[in-house]
């Protein structure tokens, strides 16, 4: 017998248990993070467009308002440069002050729309979510030139944002829109496969691997969050 090879199937077949194991845990725990986050974001907007103080002071205060969404863009950017850096611990509290501060800005949304249009266009959200992200994660064909392409489409898509600002277009945002919900269910079938091929590859649950998946747990929350919003503008029932 020849040992030497023996204690080489050992060792691959030991690697194989070792990943098998971790892979499942991470993946729970990128979901918990984002359902966290989403739950934290949720509860907030809705505290805030309830407290007519609060609500007040962000909508009759721009450079509050605007203070908040620049918050929002530089906390985001930091939180990705910086992860190395950072505790898992600091990491996922900076996630957390995110969704707060993300939940604060939402808040608008309940005076423009009705209660029940904000509830039902939340399970569209959802049911669209869940079936593409289930697509990127079983599917084996590689999604990484798709990625590419709707990145692209994205910039696009928040040019033409900031052009309406001015042009204050009704057609053209109903077509943003439709190209927005496009976008953002192909870039959580695309997150979703690119966080298993990183996750697949960690030999255990340190901390290094659960960065990763607070990363993750990052991108599919940001997918969420925009795939509601432009689903909101087209199935959204005014106020």
């Amino acid at each position: 017998m020849d040992y030497s090879n023996f204690g080489v199937e050992n060792a691959s077949r030991d690697r194989e248990l070792y990943l098998s194991a971790a892979f499942p845990a991470l993946m729970r725990k990128v979901y918990l993070w984002m359902a966290m986050a989403l739950v934290i974001t949720g509860f907030t907007a809705y505290g805030v467009a309830t407290s007519p103080a609060v609500m007040s002071a962000i909508l009759m205060n721009r450079m509050l308002f605007f203070g908040l969404i620049i918050a929002e863009f530089g906390l985001v950017i930091w939180l990705t440069a910086a992860i190395n850096r950072l505790s898992l611990s600091a990491a996922t509290l900076m996630f957390v002050i995110y969704s707060v501060i993300n939940g604060a800005t939402l808040s608008v949304i309940f005076l423009v729309y009705t209660m029940s249009s904000i509830t039902s266009v939340f399970f569209i959200t959802a049911g669209t979510f869940a079936a593409m992200a289930a697509i990127g994660y079983t599917t084996k064909k590689d999604l990484s030139g798709m990625g590419k392409f709707l990145m692209m489409a994205l910039i696009g898509l928040i040019i033409a944002s900031v052009v309406n600002l001015f042009m204050r277009s009704t057609g053209l945002q109903l077509i943003m829109s439709y190209i927005g919900v496009l976008v953002f269910s192909g870039l959580t079938a695309y997150d979703s496969q690119k966080i298993k091929q990183m996750l697949m590859t960690a030999e255990d649950t340190g901390e290094t691997a659960q960065k990763i998946a607070l990363l993750g747990a990052l991108s599919l929350y940001l997918d969420f969050i925009n795939l509601f919003l432009y689903l909101l503008r087209i199935f959204g029932k005014r106020n």
